[in-house]
């Protein structure tokens, strides 16, 4: 199979939108099918798993490159033949190329990865967000299939009025993140020192430091007997989040990946997310993968992967008392964070990458036969 894919985000930038990106080529290259990346010029390295990536014209938004629709798109399309085309959280670049795709008679599938409800929310942007889901329906109904990563944004979508509508999750490594990590000498070490040599339970958020993450909700946790937090990540609201957490037991580690991000996780207790605005929540389940118990806002994605009681608590976003509540229960009670984080770790089981992804070649392959089928019916039959 050949796989153009067109994204709005890749390396070097990391997000969300890029992860699932390289998760996608990864799972390519293993499988011996062909792919090619169009991404917008940001220093990205001109081949991925041996994959070319075409680098096209881009302006700097908020120090994210934005690619800039031109000719060179449906070019560099044209020329590789792909049998389905892959948008990756389409916005003007992947329009372009989605509408590419059409006119070439390539089918296409677009991923939908961005909260624009909860953004327009978060801004105060009134009538501008009729306009923002206007562009999001004009955009993904030129896709043969989009794909919304939860039931919270499937149904925001179809509110919008996208059509031709499905599921598709995200995977997590079960490898990397294991509970079997916490024995390492370098996690068991860094919870040593967290918890105060076992005195303190450790709770701690992993992700971007940026106002839609909603950090400033952790400064409800002040006061908590035997916690000692942890905000791992980096981003423009990290000054803020500090002076709002300032006098609390608080340990800042900054951004980590790789193998130093896993013993970052198995150095908690217990994890913590705050946002509102997630369309799915990759943190949450590789916390999970973890063993850890989860504590999330009731809203977006983590509704989906937090079940309540379970594996995990939801807190009303509208009350910091209630997430306060839940994560003081967590702290005082190590029985059930074991508990919890058990059933965590069993929810993700079946969630490797290699799973997702092979769900993904079977829609790849389903809009191939549908389009086929389209060509093959005769105008103006009804069969």
């Amino acid at each position: 199979m050949r796989v153009a894919i067109i994204s709005e985000s890749f390396l070097p930038t990391v997000n969300g939108v890029t992860n699932s990106v390289c998760k996608v080529l990864d799972h390519l290259a293993d499988r011996g099918h062909d792919a090619i990346v169009i991404a917008p010029a940001a220093g990205s390295p001109s081949h991925y798993r041996g994959f070319p990536v075409h680098q096209v014209p881009a302006v700097a938004y908020r120090q994210f490159p934005v690619g800039i629709p031109n000719a060179q798109v449906a070019r560099i399309i044209a020329r590789f033949e792909p049998d389905v085309l892959h948008a990756a959280s389409p916005f003007l670049l992947g329009a372009q190329g989605i509408a590419a795709a059409k006119r070439l008679g390539i089918p296409s599938v677009a991923i939908f990865q961005t909260d624009v409800a909860g953004y327009a929310r978060r801004n105060r942007l009134g009538s501008t967000a009729k306009l923002a889901w206007r562009l999001v329906k004009w955009v993904h109904d030129g896709a043969d299939l989009t794909l919304a990563p939860s039931r919270a944004s499937l149904a925001d979508l179809e509110r919008a009025g996208v059509e031709r509508l499905a599921l598709w999750g995200r995977g997590v490594d079960l490898q990397r993140y294991h509970p079997n990590n916490r024995m390492r000498p370098g996690a068991s070490a860094l919870h040593h020192l967290l918890s105060s040599g076992g005195r303190d339970a450790v709770v701690g958020y992993v992700g971007r430091v940026a106002p839609e993450k909603g950090l400033e909700r952790l400064a409800a946790l002040r006061g908590i007997d035997g916690m000692h937090l942890v905000v791992v990540g980096d981003g423009p609201s990290d000054e803020s989040v500090r002076r709002l957490t300032h006098g609390m037991p608080v340990t800042f580690l900054g951004r980590l990946s790789g193998a130093q991000l896993a013993e970052a996780y198995a150095s908690l207790d217990v994890f913590v997310h705050t946002g509102t605005e997630e369309t799915f929540g990759q943190t949450l389940q590789e916390a999970h993968a973890s063993g850890l118990p989860v504590v999330a806002p009731r809203a977006g994605g983590p509704i989906d992967l937090v079940d309540h009681g379970g594996n995990g608590f939801l807190f009303d976003p509208a009350d910091d008392g209630d997430l306060r509540a839940k994560v003081e229960t967590l702290v005082t009670d190590e029985g059930m964070r074991l508990r919890m984080g058990e059933a965590g770790r069993r929810a993700v089981l079946g969630r490797s990458w290699d799973t997702i992804c092979d769900e993904l070649l079977g829609v790849y392959r389903l809009v191939g036969a549908r389009r086929a089928a389209q060509r093959r019916t005769p105008v103006g039959s009804h069969a």
